[in-house]
């Protein structure tokens, strides 16, 4: 678990803050001219800082976690990737920003396996312009509504997570999305019909599990965006597709991550028309 420390430094700040980025800081940040804060992995230990900066007043507190535990940062901050600018709830907003609200759901767009995922539905929404999306593990639903923001008309957002489909909710609220987002608890075997673009942040042992299922739900010349795949076992992943018809088109890799784009080239049934593509078999469990 990461920690925070809070440090009162003698010498040069953006020395100091450099000094912490090589000792493997996951954040940084200056208050002042002299004082520094960061988080730190707990393979480094408050001793070890204090000897690399030559401090001596250090104060050590508990990391806050955003992204369902798997991001922290020091402190809020709005980011852009690609044509989309993500805002925490709470921070100024412009014109055409996603607001997130903070929850335990993953996706807030800093952890790279999201920011890639967002950086491919980008380039996809900009060349190919599709009607409607299916976001597959959708947590805080940050893909689905950022597809909605960059002009996709309508989504359908699926998780197995009760929680995460709540955050997902509370999100395509607050930015005034809840006409244009369908959402149903599940796996892609809840729902019936064909994307032109589907898009699954999950984790590659799933994805190979529930490659069949996905790919069904591929439209005829449709692409499908995968990640959260470890980029050790990105060719398992990217085989137990293109075995199945689908052919690879991209691929990005980061901080030990990578996300691949595929394209749907077999007999797959034509897209279905906007009426049928939110067709749920969810028992009750549509929100």
């Amino acid at each position: 678990m990461p920690y925070r420390i809070d440090i009162r430094c003698g010498g040069d700040v953006d020395d100091q803050l450099d000094r912490l980025v090589e000792l493997g800081a996951l954040d940084v940040e200056s208050s002042d001219a002299t004082r520094v804060a960061a988080l730190m992995p707990d393979s480094i230990t408050p001793d070890d800082v204090a000897s690399a900066l030559g401090a001596d007043q250090i104060v050590v507190s508990p990391a806050v976690g955003r992204d369902n535990g798997s991001i922290w940062v020091l402190t809020p901050r709005s980011i852009r990737i690609g044509s989309l600018r993500i805002v925490p709830a709470g921070l100024d907003q412009e014109p055409g920003d996603l607001t997130l609200i903070d929850s335990a759901a993953f996706g807030t767009g800093l952890h790279p396996t999201t920011a890639m995922c967002l950086e491919a539905l980008d380039e996809i929404v900009r060349t190919a312009h599709p009607e409607s999306v299916l976001d597959v593990g959708t947590g805080s639903g940050v893909i689905a509504l950022a597809a909605l923001m960059l002009g996709v008309s309508r989504a359908v957002a699926i998780d197995v997570d009760p929680a995460a489909l709540g955050a997902a909710a509370d999100n395509a609220h607050v930015n005034g999305l809840d006409a244009r987002v369908q959402l149903a608890r599940g796996g892609p075997e809840i729902v019936t019909g064909t994307w032109p673009l589907v898009l699954a942040n999950i984790l590659a042992a799933p994805l190979i599990a529930m490659a069949p299922a996905l790919i069904r739900r591929v439209g005829h010349h449709g692409q499908l965006v995968l990640s959260g795949i470890a980029s050790s076992v990105a060719p398992e992943v990217a085989r137990a597709y293109v075995h199945q018809g689908m052919h690879q088109v991209d691929m990005k890799s980061r901080g030990g991550w990578t996300a691949l784009v595929l394209r749907a080239s077999w007999r797959g049934s034509p897209v279905a028309p906007v009426s049928l593509l939110a067709e749920m078999q969810c028992d009750g469990e549509c929100c």
